[in-house]
């Protein structure tokens, strides 16, 4: 326990003191009013925790937290109602963070599907990939495609303790059918072979590359990625599926966020669940002729629904330069690459 004071009505906050060594600073009065911040950056369904008075006494004695336990950042919601973080840029300390899972001797897997034409991104998604992805971890690259001998002809540099596989995945006529399978394949995979070789797998949309740090900040048992088009959405504007004939289901009144299929992740055995589960709902919905409105994202959205992931990462990991800039981006790490839609398709 250390010591603070509290005098003439006011908080004497210790964080000035201490953090860079600085001594000066101005006390905070004691208010029952939520600071501004509060006020500005945690949505209208998150529940307003009352303040609590201290009546004002010299010898009053407070916690001393280190600064490296202070956030800098006031203007993004940084926890959801389940207690799990949301990554942003500058909420946490990524030597902290590096000392833990170097410790356990984390391995790491990164999957991604080059089926057909989108074979075209795996050069420049793989060299960014070592660039900014996990750098000074064990890292096994996972490409899952349908041109298994022209990929073997690739030549990739790659750093010490980390490793590229290229695995076998079948190809199909329609690209729903392919992003439909991507489910399936995955969970087969992680059984198969995940499972034995990998501690963490995420799984990436190819057409896409790093362009800065994606670090064991991001690693949790089960991690999803904020959609950049709806994080500031309300609820009644996100895309889920609502045909309750569907297993991707999600009814109006329910819903926490919506997630983009393009970066996921967790433990092998929390991956598992969540692609068995996918999948699953895929196929009961084929049965019945239907197609989920945004194919495997949708009952991605369904699994996040009523099976809570464990950290949430903000659009920092998931973006789209067409979108302009955005004063609370901070950091743009995983970016789309420029591309004609219905030409790589067809």
């Amino acid at each position: 326990m250390y010591n603070a004071q509290l005098t003439h009505g006011y908080i004497l906050t210790p964080a000035a003191q201490f953090c860079k060594g600085r001594s000066n600073f101005r006390p905070r009065r004691r208010t029952n009013k939520p600071p501004h911040w509060w006020r500005s950056s945690v949505p209208s369904w998150a529940p307003r925790a009352p303040c609590i008075d201290v009546a004002p006494h010299r010898d009053a004695h407070f916690l001393f937290f280190p600064c490296t336990l202070y956030s800098r950042r006031t203007d993004v919601l940084m926890m959801t109602p389940w207690f799990a973080p949301i990554v942003w840029n500058g909420t946490y300390n990524i030597d902290i963070l590096n000392a833990q899972f170097h410790q356990r001797g984390v391995r790491i897997g990164l999957a991604m599907f080059a089926i057909k034409k989108y074979v075209v991104f795996l050069h420049t998604f793989i060299e960014t990939a070592e660039k900014f992805f996990m750098v000074g971890y064990n890292v096994n690259y996972y490409v899952l495609t349908d041109r298994v001998e022209e990929v073997r002809q690739y030549n990739f540099t790659l750093g010490q303790g980390r490793h590229l596989t290229v695995l076998k995945a079948p190809t199909y006529k329609r690209w729903q059918d392919i992003c439909f399978r991507r489910m399936e394949i995955i969970r087969n995979y992680t059984r198969e072979l995940f499972t034995n070789e990998v501690d963490y797998l995420a799984v990436a949309d190819i057409d896409m590359k790093f362009s800065d740090d994606v670090g064991v900040e991001s690693l949790s048992d089960l991690f999803g990625t904020i959609h950049p088009g709806y994080y500031a959405a309300q609820r009644q504007h996100f895309t889920y599926e609502r045909r309750p004939a569907s297993k991707a289901y999600i009814p109006k009144d329910e819903g926490d966020f919506y997630y983009a299929a393009g970066y996921f992740g967790g433990t092998t055995e929390e991956i598992f669940k969540l692609t068995n589960y996918c999948h699953t709902g895929i196929m009961a919905d084929r049965e019945k002729n239907i197609e989920a409105v945004w194919h495997e994202e949708s009952h991605l959205n369904r699994y996040f629904l009523y099976h809570k992931p464990t950290k949430l990462l903000s659009p920092e990991y998931l973006w789209d330069n067409r979108m302009g800039e955005r004063g609370f981006l901070k950091r743009r790490r995983f970016v789309a690459v420029p591309k004609n839609h219905n030409e790589i398709r067809n």
